[in-house]
């Protein structure tokens, strides 16, 4: 079957005027994410996500729906009392975005324009003092993180990879949110260098490459590992309590992306796809599926004694990136702030 973003889109359309005629709780749904770009395909394979607006707190807030082995619709659900400060989400780094320009698929009620023009009032949005806010915010983010991972009195395992990854996510996007939204996680690696570039930091994207060990493997390494990944993808999937993002209906949005980034200019820009879901999928499980990541984590230099050096590293990433919003604040004739929360 030939898949096409109109026809993604189009199910999209669908999909929320079936949901919405069944459920009177919706009130708006927005599509967010890669459809809304003219490419949204990696590797042949997409997903279509979709944010409802509910009256109230939902039950379930996250939901996958198979549509072939390769697409996917991705929903999730937000309650309408997110939204009723709408001028504080201008300072949101994720939800800011969000909300800015997404495609309006439905609405019941005027919610829609009255938090699109609160956030888009007096063209403050991308602003130096908003778009410091939402930089920093990420950069509090991944600093609070770095935090509990900086003195471990223990061997790092897959718990201790997850945060050192997660901290190393905000600390990207934080440079990323300089010039745009915050870069999903297939194509983190993909787009960062051109956002680097924006940033005038371009020096910045061997730093995050060497943070996961990327100087120290080779495209035929990464493809040697696939299969125990896969493996502990889909056996973690059916573990209780496995992160969201480890679902069945995903393997082939992550397995197609990973081996076409593999096969294309930057090959190694696949290396955040599989390590992150890798580690998500490996804190659930012992053995041999356990021992293969550990494996190709202390080949990485992310376990063992290179584990304190990539912590080491990422602190002075997160310093380079605080030095950096200060010069933009100085320039912009803006106070210079501490991080909020530190």
């Amino acid at each position: 079957m030939r898949v096409t973003r109109d026809s993604l889109l189009r199910i999209a359309r669908e999909t929320v005027q079936e949901r919405a005629y069944n459920d009177p709780d919706i009130i708006a749904a927005y599509l967010t994410g890669s459809l809304r770009t003219p490419e949204p395909m990696i590797g042949g394979t997409a997903d279509i996500d979709i944010v409802f607006v509910t009256k109230t707190p939902p039950m379930k807030k996250r939901e996958f729906v198979k549509l072939t082995p390769d697409f996917h619709i991705d929903i999730s659900r937000r309650a309408k009392d997110e939204f009723k400060l709408p001028r504080e989400l201008r300072g949101d780094p994720w939800l800011g975005y969000e909300m800015y320009d997404p495609i309006l698929l439905y609405e019941r009620e005027k919610f829609f324009d009255f938090v699109q023009a609160s956030l888009r009032a007096g063209f403050e949005f991308e602003q130096p003092p908003l778009m410091l806010q939402r930089c920093k915010t990420l950069l509090a983010h991944g600093r609070g993180i770095w935090m509990d991972i900086s003195e471990l009195e223990s061997p790092a395992g897959a718990k201790d990879v997850r945060k050192y990854l997660k901290s190393l996510f905000h600390a990207i996007n934080a440079i990323a949110e300089l010039s745009g939204p915050p870069i999903q996680e297939r194509r983190l690696l993909l787009e960062f260098p051109a956002r680097a570039e924006a940033a005038q930091k371009p020096e910045m994207v061997a730093a995050v490459y060497g943070l996961i060990g990327a100087n120290r493997v080779n495209p035929a390494t990464v493809k040697g590992w696939l299969a125990d990944w896969k493996s502990a993808f889909q056996l973690a999937s059916e573990k209780p309590g496995v992160d969201g993002r480890i679902h069945t209906t995903r393997l082939n949005y992550y397995d197609k992306a990973i081996k076409a980034m593999l096969d294309g200019d930057t090959p190694l820009s696949a290396l955040w796809a599989l390590l992150q879901t890798w580690t998500l999928s490996s804190e659930m499980l012992g053995g041999d599926h356990l021992k293969f990541w550990e494996n190709a984590c202390t080949e990485l230099g992310l376990l063992g004694d290179g584990f304190q050096e990539k912590v080491d590293g990422l602190d002075r990433l997160l310093d380079e990136i605080e030095i950096t919003f200060e010069e933009i604040a100085t320039a912009n004739g803006l106070d210079v702030e501490p991080l909020a929360g530190l």
